[in-house]
């Protein structure tokens, strides 16, 4: 089936359709019997990321048992910090744990955005592989975190509830949060780019937190970062879509 024959692009290019196109934010995961044995075998979360073979597995799952319209990439919003220098872990049973970013000295450590794709290579191996296998008419969909919300990680070290470390830095060294973004917000338009590049047909920005911001900051650090990703992408390759 040609790209323009797949329902979720048609959808997303404005066709009203009989019925709408389905998929789910989270397709892989624990509701899958097979998903939970392959993480069993897999030993870490991130070498389940990491590890392509694996990767393409547990994204197809969803697709073979209830025939999606769209496949997700399986990756995390966190592997962006750890291509840029953090360390990352994931605790069992208490989530992602990440150094932070919480002064300028740190900020300077972080790699610059041209190094992010030696780490990040496997990823783009996976949307590769994904393309190439998925039945022909299912559309592949790449993601990545905005900006404020992993940058929220990348200063608390965690999820947090209200994040008020992130706040705390953005009104106390505004100058040190406004560079942060900034490189994430450089950082995610390099990791969807070449998501894109190796075939992903649909990318979408998760911004989870972006609920914790009052207006002016939302405008600032959520809005205006979204749109200058939009804005690169689109002028890569304007013909793929953006959901937010």
């Amino acid at each position: 089936m040609a790209v323009e024959g797949k329902r979720i692009l048609r959808a997303l290019r404005g066709e009203a359709l009989a019925t709408p196109p389905v998929w789910l934010m989270r397709q892989a995961g624990r509701y899958l019997p097979e998903y939970r044995a392959i993480r069993a075998k897999a030993g870490g979360f991130l070498d389940l990321c990491y590890t392509p073979d694996l990767a393409v597995e547990v994204s197809l799952q969803p697709i073979r048992r209830y025939g999606f319209d769209a496949a997700i990439l399986f990756a995390d919003i966190l592997l962006v910090p750890q291509a840029l220098g953090l360390e990352l872990r994931f605790a069992e049973g208490e989530g992602p744990r990440l150094s932070t970013v919480t002064s300028a000295a740190d900020l300077a450590r972080l790699r610059p955005v041209e190094a992010i794709h030696e780490t990040l290579a496997p990823v783009y191996e996976t949307v590769a592989r994904l393309r190439a296998e998925l039945p022909a008419e299912t559309a592949l969909i790449g993601f990545a975190g905005a900006p404020w919300t992993v940058a929220t990680y990348m200063i608390a070290g965690r999820g947090t509830p209200d994040q008020a470390p992130a706040r705390a830095l953005m009104y106390g060294d505004p100058a040190t949060f406004a560079a942060l973004i900034d490189r994430v917000t450089e950082a995610t338009i390099a990791y969807l780019a070449r998501q894109i590049a190796a075939g992903a047909e649909v990318v979408k920005l998760f911004d989870s937190w972006a609920g914790a911001l009052p207006g002016p900051r939302f405008e600032e650090f959520c809005v205006a970062p979204a749109r200058r990703i939009v804005a690169a992408l689109g002028a890569l390759a304007p013909e793929v879509p953006v959901i937010g």
